[in-house]
């Protein structure tokens, strides 16, 4: 039965011409287009074989592209103009697909790339890359440098659309991993011998030996001949090669494969199955030796793209053909008669077909086919080590598990792999299997030049003596002891020189700065000595761990506080707090006085005596002398609180009193820097220090900073001082400033706090590699102790002072130490009086209403407010009134002392009758509160008579009771 197919046209661009290179190896684009012919070609044959019921076929017209743009533009528009193609596959090169990408999305064709893996192409809506762009290999690249810990290296890319687009990602992967690109070398595609050795030869000076090259393999055989040939591929190398050329290796001539041996390489991992075996054994490549084409030993990842990109533009293809069998252009004859070359005609199948094509998804040979962005879906990547005649897997490497092993017994499995057993499976260049540590000491035929920093007088931390006779410079101090130690302590050897940093005079040859800038410069490969991190200077250089400790202190002269003047005793407490307790001095006086007044003869009286009792009485509580009796409960609970004020108050002037004159203080002229700006003294730094940068940031002009170099210079300055034109304070680093007050203890002291700064470190070029391994060795040598042990030896580990620094510097007790005690103490006295003038309002409304009330002016109502307040309470505490000796009756001018034989007339109820001894009460009659008893009655017996007033009388008995006490006592007594 003869089936009707619908054909869909797709064009093939591919280089067909072959040609060999003079390297010897196999032209990369002629052996990739013959390879893609073969395998596009077995693709549709075993497509369709497989699938004989589809209605659609795609017919192949295959073009060469040749090897440049403009060859290939004008075979693309051969088969877009005139053969009306509906899909193009190809080209190959990624500067071809940038131009015939624009083409198709003219014409609405899509343009199907599977070796076109620049990842700096901005495809239009029309190009698709059947192919893992480089970009997705540089995660793997990137994890191989950090599992080995290398943190240096150089990237080595060919100048070209395929070599420039990795770049950004491969600089950017790096950094993420903290590994610094030292050098980027750029080999143009044409480049010849000459031009390869000078960059290997350059290369071959710097300490990195990481290098990770992205060449096609026609440039990057003649590269690894160049660097073998020059010793370069020797032990110590490390080589990464991305898959654009790992790819290519089986391909290559077997001078170049002996040349690459030891280099790591990636590819992405293609899963092995019967398909794929298939594919290789009908697939042949051409044999370079015998001229004419044999049997492929493996197929490439380009190879197995090129198929799964058939099959996945023939499903497609099923699936427009069966639901849009129109045809697949419009009618353009008219349009393709203009002289325009590219008036290209509009395909209708186009469209449906690159919609198809992006949502197929299958399991081809690569793996899972999917298309996300117009990119296929990037796969796990295998890690393969160059060795003997063709290349060995040693691990895979996948995004969620990083590095693994492959099960032998099930391909989809995987262990984790240690880096120790990745090193493991490794053979490296020069046929080593010991890890490589990635960077060598230059071949410069030198050793390293390591610039001293000299600080003149304070040889424990560096001294540099020179021998007149030999000329010989020998190096000495903590820093020089404390550096051989770290080197030592490395894994490997690093042979250095001490060079002094000075001029041929023997004079500084500048500040720290410049010592660090000649190090930025290359012109010394590190520096030691007493040089502080910064973040300036970070900029520059790097700096190691710091070994010794930072800060900055503030030296100043010793002063003692004068304790014979005769204002001393104001001096435990500070003018604030002095000030305060005076205030609350009277307002708890004035206090009590209002508590008191109405109900107490104590706190009555003419003014004067109320002023004067406002005054005395809270200041006699501070010797207890008080002797007035507290009657309102009120007052009372004032005058404990303030007792307790009064008790601390007192214990803490003593204290501070006593320890003032009994104890010699130290008092330094100025505590405060800004006080040192404000009155325009004067300081001293070192000659060159950074802390002399930290004085200009604070505040201070360049004329008040004096710079000294030796320690003698500045200790006479701040002896004279800062009004005789010298210093006021010395700022320096926290190592020296001990030092030069274990020589000069006796009359200096560091004050105020000490500004925190990084301590000592090392200093190295930017990007250098022993940064690393000697920060490890200064915190190996901390943690066991090596470290202590020389800062005992030269003694500079904390350097003993038996002067006054012990002495702590006097300090005046302040308010806010005492602000919650005066804010207890404030509250309860405020709330009192509160209380009572509630109490007293209260209970005296209708008075004070009628006061108010009154037409009389303001003035006089304030006067008659204040009489009324000071007449006494006689019904708030009356028995309390009875028995105060002051009190006097209000209206006990007629009393009578009768003899008991007379008679009296008790019906007078304003009468208080009370029996007693005559003798009793002319002799105890200041004992007993009765107005008016003569002194000279004879009588035995007697009856005493008082009138009591009739608010009054409730308290007769009160009265009775009390004399009656007196009157026994009295008796008794006599």
């Amino acid at each position: 039965m003869n089936i009707t197919f619908h054909s869909i046209l797709v064009g093939l661009l591919i280089t067909m011409s072959s040609a060999l290179r003079c390297s010897g190896a196999l032209d990369g684009n002629n052996s990739l287009g013959h390879r893609a012919f073969n395998c596009l070609t077995i693709a549709h044959s075993d497509f369709y074989s497989r699938h004989p019921n589809y209605k659609t076929r795609l017919v192949l017209h295959a073009r060469d592209s040749k090897r440049n743009v403009i060859d290939a533009a004008a075979s693309g528009l051969e088969l877009l103009k005139y053969l009306k193609v509906d899909a193009v596959i190809g080209p190959q090169k990624s500067t071809q697909a940038n131009f015939l990408m624009n083409l198709g999305e003219r014409a609405q064709v899509p343009i199907v790339s599977f070796s076109a893996t620049s990842p700096s192409l901005q495809p239009p809506k029309f190009f698709v890359q059947t192919a893992q762009t480089d970009d997705t290999e540089v995660g793997v690249i990137s994890a191989i440098v950090k599992a080995f810990q290398w943190n240096q290296v150089v990237i080595i890319y060919e100048d070209s659309e395929y070599g420039n687009g990795i770049v950004p990602y491969l600089s950017n992967a790096l950094q993420d991993i903290n590994a610094h690109v030292a050098y980027k070398s750029l080999i143009p595609v044409s480049a010849d011998e000459d031009f390869i050795l000078k960059e290997l030869y350059k290369m071959m000076t710097m300490q990195t030996r990481v290098f990770i090259a992205h060449l096609s393999h026609s440039l990057g055989a003649k590269f690894f001949l160049k660097a073998k040939a020059i010793g370069m591929m020797s032990e110590g190398y490390v080589w990464i090669i991305t898959s654009g050329l790992m790819d290519f290796l089986p391909s290559m001539n077997s001078h170049v494969v002996e040349a690459m041996q030891g280099v790591l390489g990636v590819k992405p991992l293609i899963p092995k199955t019967s398909h794929l075996e298939s594919l290789r054994l009908q697939k042949t490549i051409f044999d370079p030796v015998n001229p004419g084409y044999k049997s492929a030993d493996m197929v490439s990842i380009f190879d197995v793209w090129a198929y799964d990109t058939m099959w996945a533009l023939a499903m497609a293809a099923e699936q427009v053909g069966s639901h849009y069998p129109e045809a697949s252009y419009q009618d353009t004859t008219a349009d393709l008669n203009s002289s325009d070359p590219f008036n290209l005609p509009i395909s209708k199948t186009g469209p449906k077909l690159l919609k198809a094509i992006l949502t197929t998804r299958f399991k081809g040979l690569s793996g899972m086919f999917h298309l996300v962005g117009g990119k296929l879906y990037p796969t796990s990547y295998k890690i393969l080590n160059v060795v003997g005649n063709g290349e060995k897997e040693v691990a895979v490497w996948t995004q969620a598990h990083g590095f693994k092993r492959v099960r032998h017994n099930t391909s989809d499995k995987f262990d984790s792999t240690p880096k120790e057993e990745f090193n493991s499976n490794i053979i490296w260049p020069g046929k080593s299997r010991v890890l490589p540590r990635g960077w060598e000491v230059p071949v410069r035929g030198k050793r390293l030049k390591v610039a001293v920093a000299v600080r003149p007088g304070f040889e424990e931390y560096l001294n540099v003596m020179k021998d007149s006779r030999t000329g010989a410079v020998h190096f000495s101090g903590y820093y020089i002891e404390v550096f051989k130690s770290v080197m030592a302590a490395l894994p490997y050897a690093v042979p250095y020189d001490f060079f002094h940093f000075e001029k041929p005079d023997g004079s500084c040859a500048g500040s720290y700065n410049d010592l660090v800038n000649q190090v930025f410069l290359q012109k010394y490969d590190a520096a030691i000595g007493d040089i502080t991190i910064t973040g300036n200077r970070s900029n520059y250089v790097d700096f190691t761990l710091p070994f010794a400790e930072g800060g900055v202190a503030r030296i100043v002269p010793i002063t003692y506080e004068d304790d014979n003047n005769m204002w001393t005793f104001l001096k435990p407490m500070k003018k604030e707090l002095w000030l305060t307790s005076i205030a609350f001095f009277f307002v708890t006086g004035l206090a009590v006085w209002i508590l008191e007044h109405r109900i107490s003869s104590a706190f009555r009286g003419p003014p004067s005596h109320h002023l004067g009792m406002i005054f005395y009485f809270p200041f006699s509580t501070l010797v207890f002398a008080h002797r007035e009796r507290i009657v309102s409960n009120l007052a009372r609970l004032v005058v404990v609180v303030w007792m307790f004020v009064v008790l601390i108050l007192n214990s803490t002037y003593t204290a501070s009193l006593s320890s003032r004159l009994t104890v010699q203080r130290l008092r330094p002229a100025i505590a405060d820097v800004k006080e040192l700006i404000r009155k325009g003294h004067s300081v001293g730094c070192y000659q060159g220090s950074f802390v002399c940068d930290i004085l200009r940031g604070v505040g201070f002009e360049d004329s008040k900073i004096k710079m000294y170099r030796f320690p003698e210079d500045y200790e006479e300055a701040l002896s004279i001082g800062s009004k005789s034109g010298n210093i006021s304070s010395f700022f320096d680093v926290v190592p020296y400033s001990k030092l030069f007050l274990a020589k000069y203890c006796d009359k200096y002291t560091i004050v105020g706090p000490t500004y925190r700064t990084e301590g000592f470190a090392f200093v190295f070029p930017k990007g250098s590699p022993l940064v690393a391994d000697v920060s490890r060795a200064v915190i190996n040598l901390t943690e066991n102790g090596e470290m202590l042990d020389i800062q005992r030896k030269w003694s500079v580990g904390d350097p003993t002072c038996n002067g006054p620094d012990s002495i702590v510097t006097s300090v005046s007790v302040s308010l806010q130490g005492f602000k919650g005690l005066f804010a207890i103490t404030g509250t309860i006295t405020s709330s009192c009086v509160l209380i009572f003038i509630v109490i007293y309002v209260t209970k005296n409304r209708s008075s004070l209403q009628q006061i108010l009330n009154s037409r009389s002016t303001v003035w006089s109502k304030i006067k008659e407010i204040g009489r009324h307040f000071d007449q006494r309470d006689l019904s708030s505490h009356p028995s309390t009134m009875a028995r105060d000796p002051q009190y006097k009756y209000p209206k006990a001018e007629v009393a009578e002392i009768v003899s008991s034989s007379q008679s009296i007339d008790l019906s007078n109820s304003n009468l208080m009758v009370l029996s007693l001894p005559m003798n009793i009460l002319s002799t105890h009659s200041n004992n007993i509160a009765l107005p008016n008893i003569p002194t000279n009655a004879t009588s035995s017996n007697s009856t005493v008579l008082a009138p009591i007033l009739p608010e009054e009388s409730n308290t007769a008995i009160d009265v009775t009771d009390r004399l009656q006490q007196q009157c026994c006592d009295a008796q008794l007594e006599s």
